[in-house]
């Protein structure tokens, strides 16, 4: 900890030690809150109801980390924006659907992956490509799943900007406001996270520890990092519920109390405890060290220490390529929100999964004479691949449904180099423990005629990451056109088909612009959304058709028609 940080956290801690009032009930329990907050203008209503998670007996899947969504892409088109490039990510978009990993026989270790391959032309210039998907397997059953013991800091971004609704619409430094219509009108994002906060808290056991960190223009002990079972964890949910939010905001404060407090729990048994920080920030940095390296090196320094942390970013404007890079950190993974249903989602019916990385470091070794990977797609270590190398940092506990998992696998473009169809797949990975586990098996790609899919697991993959592909090259050129004031050129055509997209974008490409369509990529658009539902039909899943919402607003926005939703008719 850098010196400046352990004055600034010796400080908070002395300061809050003179304001603690810490009682003592008839159960002996501690209400050891020592943060005595503003004024709250009243009292913050509860926006719902806890459920604990209710033991099945289905087996659970893996994702890897990373985006949790891409929820700030649609606000942003939603809101007639031009979105920024790190708002679609493939991991995002993977995770917002179920897939269908090919496993052939049940798993019965800790990861299993299987392997499905394609062959297919591409919409546009019909040329052949080749695809493998690797399906991310566990023999771990709903009913058997548990957590560890969590040792649990929460750092809360009490910054003035939280005061804004979700209703709000911020640019991060660039100060460009638009009222949005959302479902939580009136309500600030401060209080509906202090809510979900809350009620996070029935998810906790005696045996877990939390401590609690806010920040504003500084960071401000509010908890400290001591076991739930000796806590009054009645009184602390209170006191929680009475945050108001001022001031600016100082991440890097935060994040330093809150990296303080594991101090003493570096050496904790990895077998038994988890150590988790739950960053919630609606990003909007104006105080103290605003660049990457304060609040990723920090971020870093913990992980090594096995500390691992999860963003929340509260509200379209949570700056999505900075938390791309922090997710890249092993442990490490986020999520947007954008209202309480979405608060719930995350904080109350995802949190043993959010909490609980399963599978570290994993490799996958290509050997093959016929074959070497173009790119990866589903991990935000994609870009640390090579011809023969994947590398993915952290899977996650994942849902299954009817057999599908939720976000589930990753996906290889493969470049044929011979007419050798074997590949040797060579497969290690670290468990929670730091045990490395290996297998290898030998799979044959059979000569087939495009288009052909094993399964509709890797169609959808296939499907989802052209989409991707089309919508991020829209971006980079319509955002370039409008730095260089020059027409649009569309880097896809009949010739090339969707290339994989090149950002050559820098600091400019954060700033807000009106949503455009070019008259290239209307047509575009209108032509790969007649694809895109022929892919839907054969799939069998409706709930693609939110991307068809999606297209159909930029081809009418193309024709100059200007809607306020996508769903509009």
């Amino acid at each position: 900890m850098k010196k400046s940080h352990k004055i600034m956290y010796g400080l908070a801690v002395v300061s809050a030690v003179l304001v603690t009032y810490v009682a003592f009930p008839h159960d002996g329990k501690i209400d050891d809150w020592q943060y005595v907050p503003e004024p709250v203008p009243e009292e913050p209503a509860a926006l719902y109801m806890t459920s604990q998670m209710a033991p099945q007996t289905r087996a659970l899947g893996l994702a890897a980390g990373g985006a949790k969504g891409v929820s700030n892409y649609r606000e942003n088109i939603k809101n007639n924006y031009l979105p920024l490039l790190t708002d679609i990510t493939y991991e995002g978009l993977f995770y917002e659907y179920y897939f269908d990993t090919g496993e052939k026989k049940t798993c019965e270790e800790l990861f299993c992956p299987s392997y499905s391959y394609a062959i297919t032309r591409d919409p546009f210039s019909q040329k052949e490509e080749y695809y493998l998907a690797v399906g991310l397997n566990s023999g771990i059953r709903e009913s058997e799943f548990k957590r560890k013991k969590l040792n649990l800091v929460i750092v809360l971004d009490i910054s003035d900007s939280m005061n804004a609704s979700f209703d709000q619409y911020y640019y991060d430094r660039y100060g460009n406001i638009v009222w949005l219509d959302q479902t939580d009108v009136g309500t600030s994002k401060i209080q509906i996270a202090v809510n979900a906060v809350a009620d996070l808290l029935d998810h906790l056991t005696d045996e877990d520890r939390l401590g609690v960190v806010l920040f504003n223009n500084e960071g401000y002990l509010a908890k400290p990092l001591r076991s739930v079972g000796e806590t009054d964890m009645e009184a602390i949910r209170n006191h929680i519920l009475e945050i108001n939010a001022w001031g600016g905001t100082y991440m890097a404060a935060g994040m330093e109390i809150a990296s303080g407090l594991f101090d003493e729990f570096y050496a904790v048994d990895k077998n038994e405890y988890e150590n988790r920080i739950i960053f919630l920030t609606d990003a909007m940095p104006n105080i103290g060290e605003t660049s990457r390296e304060g609040l990723l090196g920090t971020t870093e320094r913990n992980a090594e220490n096995n500390v691992y942390t999860t963003f929340i970013g509260i509200g379209v404007d949570f700056n999505t390529e900075l938390v791309e890079y922090i997710t890249k950190i092993r442990g490490a993974n986020y999520y947007s929100v954008h209202s309480s249903t979405q608060f719930k989602e995350r904080m109350d019916e995802e949190f043993e999964y959010m909490v609980t990385p399963l599978v570290f470091d994993l490799e996958l070794r290509l050997d093959a004479e016929g074959y070497e990977i173009e790119k990866v797609y589903g991990s935000p270590e994609a870009n640390e691949a090579t011809g023969e190398l994947m590398k993915v940092n952290t899977l996650f506990p994942s849902k299954k449904e009817e057999e599908k998992t939720k976000g589930g696998l990753i996906l290889l473009k493969l470049k044929k180099t011979s007419i050798d169809t074997r590949l040797k797949l060579k497969v290690s990975y670290k468990d929670r423990t730091g045990v490395v586990h290996t297998s290898e098996k030998t799979v044959v790609l059979e000569e087939k005629d495009a288009d052909f899919f094993e399964n509709n697991g890797i169609r959808k993959s296939v499907l989802l990451v052209r989409y991707a592909n089309l919508i991020r090259n829209w971006i980079n050129d319509e955002r370039k056109s409008i730095l260089e004031d020059t027409p649009v050129l569309p880097s896809v055509n009949t010739e090339d088909g969707i290339v994989i997209c090149k950002p050559v974008l820098g600091e400019w490409e954060r700033q807000s612009v009106p949503l455009q369509v070019s008259e290239g990529y209307k047509k575009l658009f209108e032509d790969f959304r007649e694809y895109f539902e022929q892919e839907m039909e054969e799939i069998g899943d409706k709930t693609l058709e939110q991307e068809l919402q999606v297209l159909d607003k930029l081809i009418r926005y193309g024709y100059g028609m200007i809607f306020h939703s996508y769903f509009c008719v």
